[in-house]
């Protein structure tokens, strides 16, 4: 299935993962318009199927299983032909919970899904781009990969490597014509919020913890699926990897929503200290 050559995408080939909801959903449908070749992934065989039904070449992709990393890398070169263009790394979850409260196999799995994994199948598409002498390796960070804010470390922890990762990515990779983007979103309307509370149910002993009365705010919040100010839908998002693929000279960073843009000024600006206050503010007001 090839895309129309006429419009922005030209029919280039994109892997985007964790197309089951929110921002891969999104941005499988809206780079399609666009007439990309969008090849999707999911975790769950299920949603690998409804993507199947809404006519998109889908492909069964779990970051936290490395002989399925290798496969569906396998797969998707075998399906392009190795002229895969791009890759939007986009899955992954939140593994809420005070540092303290949050166990090694929490903070593992965390790693597992929002780094490892797509550090694993980066590698293994790379050489595809390298052949052709081009490529984007777009990058959906977060806001919290600039900041930090309490009871999100593990999540943080990942982004913050993430942005590392991705920053010497784009050092090695200059001069081969592949670029490497980060996309950093502040507050999405997703399940995002919710799915992490299911997490925080599983993983933290909320009852013998000091944090237990911050919790039961925090947990509360959460389930209703987080906070609603400043939130933009998935497709704000969606624009900025247009841009990442499609700009000749893609900037190094894309920022989404308003507290993203406010997070990158104060971590440049304000004296380290004056920053902790702020954000244990925020943090402590979003309870």
């Amino acid at each position: 299935m090839s895309g129309d050559t006429r419009l922005p995408g030209k029919g280039r080939a994109v892997l985007i993962t964790g197309c089951s909801s929110g921002i891969g959903a999104a941005a499988a449908t809206g780079l399609r318009a666009r007439g990309y070749r969008v090849l999707a992934s999911a975790r769950q065989p299920a949603d690998v199927a409804k993507l199947q039904a809404d006519g998109f070449e889908a492909f069964h992709l779990d970051y936290a299983d490395a002989d399925c990393v290798a496969e569906a890398a396998t797969a998707v070169l075998a399906a392009t032909g190795g002229t895969l263009y791009g890759l939007v790394n986009n899955g992954a979850y939140s593994q809420p919970g005070a540092v303290e409260d949050v166990p090694r196999a929490a903070l593992a799995a965390e790693f597992e899904a929002n780094l490892f994994g797509w550090h694993d199948l980066t590698c293994r598409l790379i050489p595809a781009m390298r052949a052709r002498g081009e490529g984007r390796i777009v990058q959906i960070s977060s806001v919290l990969g600039l900041i930090a804010m309490k009871y999100r470390g593990a999540y943080i922890a990942s982004k913050f490597a993430l942005e590392g990762l991705s920053d010497t990515l784009r050092l090695e990779l200059a001069g081969t014509g592949i670029h490497v983007v980060l996309v950093e979103p502040g507050p999405i309307a997703t399940r995002f919020s919710i799915n992490a509370a299911e997490h925080f149910r599983k993983t933290i002993d909320a009852e013998n913890s000091p944090h237990r009365d911050a919790y039961v705010r925090r947990r509360a919040r959460l389930e209703r699926g987080g906070a609603k100010r400043f939130k933009l839908p998935p497709e704000a998002v969606v624009r900025r990897i247009e841009q990442a693929l499609e700009a000749p000279r893609p900037k190094l960073r894309y920022r989404v929503t308003t507290p993203a843009h406010i997070a990158a000024i104060a971590r440049r600006l304000l004296p380290g200290r004056v920053l902790d206050r702020v954000l244990g503010g925020a943090s402590d007001r979003e309870q």
